[in-house]
């Protein structure tokens, strides 16, 4: 039975393409909703951009055939504007002036009107939990959604490995189909590991020994930066091997990095260590210079607003990346911050030179950038399209970071689910373009303290 999709405004500005996604079902637009989206389409950043683009698409259809009456969709099923159902009563502590009430009012008419079953598509929990209160099914838009948390990739994992191979690793590498792992029995078997996954080895015969390795075209081969320690930081666990790993080669063998992992695990401090490693320690001429962004929950709405230029906007935005440079620039604990001016200098240094800049994440929209090691900070406040676009910005020579804690998101309507981290990680797994890695919770370096409320809160 065909089934009709009513589509809440906050599923489109996220999710533009979300019209296309319902197979040979109805799409509803209610009237309200282009009432919304005229409103957002003047506004800055990606929710302005998403806006137009629905209403261009809109258009389209609208040249092609009468939306009150419904006009059919390339993927199958049809598209029809609802501009009925004014009066349909609803109870008296719902306000009808609402345009969340007045989406619910279409939902009950269509649902009165007809035996098909009506469905409300909406990111917003409290409107799901409304339509509930009133009889209507309702669900989120899952098209982006990838798995839980815990059972997203990780880009590595611990196998077994027979000891007579485990020798000779250093000089031949494993083969990737004569490693093993054990299920809840016990039992043996042998992993599907992804092109770049990177693996913790065991001698089978003796458990303690071990060796850090990354999958490439079905071998297990030593890690070639190991003893690598960029600007001065040498790896302190596993992950964050893994991590200089993925960070030290270059843009031509691993131009997407994907790091995802708790506070304190040092994701920005170490790619910030490799990027002025490889553009003041050691200059390799790989890239012209770092480029940082940093998405903001309120970040499209509040910069339009805030006094000063670009940079001065956005400064707010990046002084845990200062806080980071400061470390770096200034390895000594003990003396760090006795010269504060004299530490201050430094950083303008930096960023006067050209060597570091930051800019805002919706300012890179249509460009291609080249020969750049650019890092994208808080990722997890990217939306899937948002993401998307970031990674097709990447030009010749470019690296890309991108990191993040999938589990601290502050925009709305994201989750763990369906942030551009995450999508970008379950889409992109098993590339041979994209080297990833999960830090884990031990691996947190910030602090005794840190370490103590992640056991403990």
């Amino acid at each position: 039975m065909v089934k009709k999709y009513v589509i809440d405004t906050n599923v489109l500005l996220q999710a533009p393409y979300a019209m296309e996604s319902f197979e040979d079902n109805s799409v509803i637009i209610p009237m309200v909703v282009l009432e919304e989206l005229d409103h957002f389409k003047k506004a800055e950043g990606e929710i302005g951009a998403n806006a137009r683009r629905v209403i261009r698409y809109l258009e389209q259809l609208r040249q092609k055939g009468d939306l009150i009456k419904g006009v059919s969709l390339e993927k199958g099923g049809t598209l029809r504007v609802e501009k009925n159902f004014v009066n349909v009563t609803l109870p008296e502590d719902l306000s009808a002036e609402l345009a969340d009430n007045r989406i619910l009012k279409v939902c009950l008419g269509l649902s009165a009107d007809s035996e098909e079953q009506v469905i409300l598509v909406t990111k917003d929990l409290l409107l799901r939990i409304k339509a509930q209160i009133l009889g209507i099914c309702s669900e989120d838009f899952t098209t982006d959604q990838v798995l839980e948390h815990e059972n997203q990739y990780s880009g590595r994992c611990e196998v077994y490995v027979p000891e007579e191979l485990f020798r000779g690793f250093k000089k031949k590498g494993v083969p990737a189909d004569q490693v093993y792992m054990l299920d809840g029995q016990g039992e043996s078997y042998v992993p599907e590991l992804e092109e770049n996954q990177f693996v913790i080895l065991r001698a089978d015969q003796s458990a303690k020994k071990t060796q850090l390795g990354r999958v490439e075209k079905g071998v297990i081969r030593k890690l070639e930066y190991r003893k690598s320690a960029p600007y001065g930081i040498s790896p302190r666990n596993a992950g964050q091997y893994f991590l200089q790993e993925a960070l030290m080669q270059p843009a031509e063998k691993a131009p997407l990095v994907i790091v995802k992992g708790m506070a304190g695990t040092s994701k920005t401090f170490y790619s910030l260590a490799v990027g002025l490693e490889k553009l003041l320690n050691h200059p390799t001429g790989e890239y012209r210079r770092i480029l940082i962004c940093r998405p903001n929950a309120q970040f499209d709405d509040d910069i339009g607003f805030l006094p000063g230029d670009e940079q001065e906007k956005i400064s707010p935005l990046m002084r845990p990346v200062i806080d980071n440079l400061e470390q770096l620039i200034d390895s000594s604990e003990e003396e760090r911050y006795s010269n504060e001016e004299e530490l201050k200098g430094k950083l303008e240094e930096i960023f006067g030179r050209g060597i570091i800049q930051a800019e805002a994440l919706n300012y890179i929209r249509g460009r291609s950038i080249v020969k750049t090691y650019l890092i994208i900070d808080e990722a997890q406040n990217t939306t899937p399209d948002q993401i998307k676009g970031i990674i097709t910005r990447a030009g010749k020579d470019t690296k890309l970071i991108l990191l993040g804690d999938p589990n601290q998101i502050d925009r709305p309507f994201l989750d763990e689910r369906t942030n551009g981290l995450s999508y970008a990680s379950e889409h992109m797994k098993g590339s041979p373009l994209c080297w990833q890695i999960t830090m884990t919770t031990d691996e947190c370096e910030r602090s005794a303290l840190a370490m103590e409320a992640v056991r403990r809160l």
